[in-house]
């Protein structure tokens, strides 16, 4: 009963400690703010304006599709760097803010960013993907069946040979600035501006879920509670790997799967 509670209603760790010089917490205000504009906040608002735009549209949400990963240019070779520019941006994204946190004087190793164990750390992170992608894709079909989500296509590139490794290395800045961004640097940030486990855990999965709007109201609660479960994990476990490879291989198997059997089998919308 003690571990249940302790899950459901954890204490502060007491590490980072709680910033009370009123210069530095509006500093740590300033930046997340400046963080997140730049980074995944803007592209919740963006999300939420391609939703309204959505709804507003004759065709119920269904019957309209949006891609994650589109062709960028007609010639292959220039399709395949760009595809590469937007999955080195998400990395640069992850580092800002794992250099923001080291440059403060937070060890990396503190976030469970260390090497100390890969085996354990890739296994945990095989069980998470199974845990979030298999009920995830049931929630996503239902979702799409009751009119709550736009069919969405992981990938529309188009069949070329570096189709799948670029796939993999945009799942891996997926994330790599999501797991990073969203938990370690966000959860920590609000653990020194003295903020609860659970508050901070419910605006960071809503901030997760909000970037996801743009797939329709199925995208915005499955990544809700993605946040709510990989959230809860770092703040108990303090591994962020785990979390990285994940969602890491949850969404390989979204991206390549999907462009292996787009129009082979009939369950997929």
């Amino acid at each position: 009963m003690s571990t249940l509670r302790a899950w459901l209603s954890p204490t502060h760790p007491g590490r980072p400690a709680a910033i009370t010089d009123p210069a530095e917490r509006r500093a740590i205000v300033i930046e997340l703010v400046l963080v997140f504009t730049v980074t995944l906040g803007l592209a919740g608002l963006q999300s939420l304006l391609s939703l309204l735009d959505s709804l507003l549209r004759p065709a119920p949400l269904s019957e309209q599709q949006v891609a994650i990963n589109a062709p960028q240019a007609d010639l292959g070779l220039l399709d395949m760097l760009a595809q590469l520019a937007g999955a080195l941006r998400l990395v640069a994204w992850g580092g800002l803010g794992l250099y923001l946190l080291w440059r403060g004087g937070m060890a990396l190793w503190r976030i469970g960013l260390d090497r100390s164990r890969p085996g354990k750390d890739a296994l945990a992170g095989a069980g998470l993907a199974a845990l979030i992608g298999i009920p995830g894709l049931g929630l996503y079909l239902a979702a799409h069946a009751m009119g709550l989500s736009l069919t969405v296509a992981p990938s529309t590139l188009g069949d070329a040979w570096w189709r799948a490794p670029v796939l993999a290395l945009s799942a891996f800045g997926n994330s790599f600035a999501e797991e990073v961004l969203v938990v370690a640097y966000f959860l920590t940030r609000l653990r020194q501006l003295g903020w609860g486990e659970n508050r901070s855990l419910l605006v960071a999965a809503i901030l997760r879920g909000s970037y996801h709007l743009y797939q329709g109201f199925g995208g915005f609660v499955g990544n809700l509670i993605m946040g709510l479960v990989y959230g809860r994990i770092w703040q108990r476990t303090n591994r962020l790997w785990p979390l990285i490879v994940g969602h890491a291989l949850i969404d390989i198997v979204a991206f390549i799967g999907y462009a292996s059997l787009r129009g082979q089998v009939s369950w997929l919308p």
